[in-house]
């Protein structure tokens, strides 16, 4: 059987001092350290076939790394708020 371990790259860090949710935090930095801007300024990442930095997921990575620092999550101003469905209020109750 072939070995299945990694090392991943957020492994070799120290966590934060403030970070709440480790696997949150760790699983997001590999996220954005796959999807580092190269020295073109694009996603150096096979996925996103060259877009301009910062693509989607280093945006999503980097604010869920903030989210697993405790850190509130703010909304651009005019920007609505999804509408819950039925379905969700029925299971946050």
């Amino acid at each position: 059987m072939p070995d299945t371990t990694h090392i991943r790259s957020s492994h070799q860090v120290a966590l934060p001092e403030d970070v709440t949710d480790p696997l949150l935090w760790r699983a997001a930095y590999d996220v954005a350290a796959a999807h580092r801007p190269d020295a073109a300024g694009r996603c150096a990442s096979l996925l996103c076939a060259g877009r301009p930095a910062p693509c989607e997921p280093l945006t999503q990575a980097r604010r869920a790394m903030r989210l697993a620092q405790g850190a509130v999550s703010r909304r651009p101003a005019g920007r609505p708020v999804p509408a819950r469905s039925a379905r969700d209020r029925r299971h946050a109750a």
